[in-house]
């Protein structure tokens, strides 16, 4: 072999590694080239859930919460908006809906209802969905009317008894009748029943079972 062949093949081998070389540089510069990054699956589960779709937990209200007469229901039906609404508990514990009829709401917590409305749906509609969430609160609620530094209506929160009510709303105005106080309560007839209580007994130890615990829609006065 002659020397000008080994130098035709020592340089035509020198421009082949030159162009490898020149390749390999590009490509790893191409964004294109590089692996895809994994997608969170969080987001993609989120991104690819069907619109106006929401976990199964999301948005319901408190199972401890017991619905009442006047609150206000947030009732949503997936992918139903015909049968979807907001509606308010009557004064006879009830509420209406397309293709589920009159249904008793009141006593209710709000999975009980999700539970009581999806059964009268499954005769009309595939696995409904169900979302009950209560969106105003009015069934919880006590009146404390009278001779105190701040009459009006307030949410019963907890075990509130007479006495805590009074502080809610203030404590007493001058010539407050402490001994002549009194609750008002609606029975489940409709009829009002009248339960005394004397604040200078009970804070003096007397007769202490006369604190009561108020109950939803009581109303306290004093004169």
């Amino acid at each position: 072999m002659t020397l000008r062949t080994n130098l035709i093949q020592i340089l035509q081998t020198t421009a082949l590694l030159m162009l490898i070389s020149v390749g390999l540089s590009a490509q790893s510069q191409d964004p294109s080239a590089q692996p895809a990054p994994r997608p969170n699956s969080e987001k993609s589960a989120a991104e690819n859930r069907p619109a106006g779709s929401q976990p199964a937990e999301k948005g319901r209200s408190d199972d401890s919460y017991v619905i009442g007469a006047d609150d206000v229901l947030s009732i949503n039906v997936w992918k139903e908006p015909d049968v979807s609404r907001s509606v308010t508990v009557r004064s006879d514990g009830k509420i209406s809906l397309p293709l589920v009829g009159e249904l008793q709401a009141s006593g209710e917590t709000p999975r009980q209802l999700e539970q009581d409305i999806t059964k009268r749906l499954q005769s009309y509609i595939s696995e409904p969905e169900v979302t009950v969430i209560v969106t105003e609160s009015k069934s919880q609620r006590i009146n404390i009317l009278g001779m105190v530094a701040r009459p009006g209506t307030y949410m019963l929160t907890g075990s509130a008894t007479v006495l805590d009510a009074i502080a809610m709303a203030g404590g007493f105005k001058d010539f407050a009748k402490k001994k002549s106080i009194y609750v008002l309560r609606a029975g489940p007839d409709g009829t009002q029943k009248r339960i005394s209580f004397n604040y200078n007994e009970v804070i003096k130890g007397v007769n202490p079972e006369q604190n009561i615990k108020l109950m939803p829609r009581d109303t306290l006065v004093v004169p």
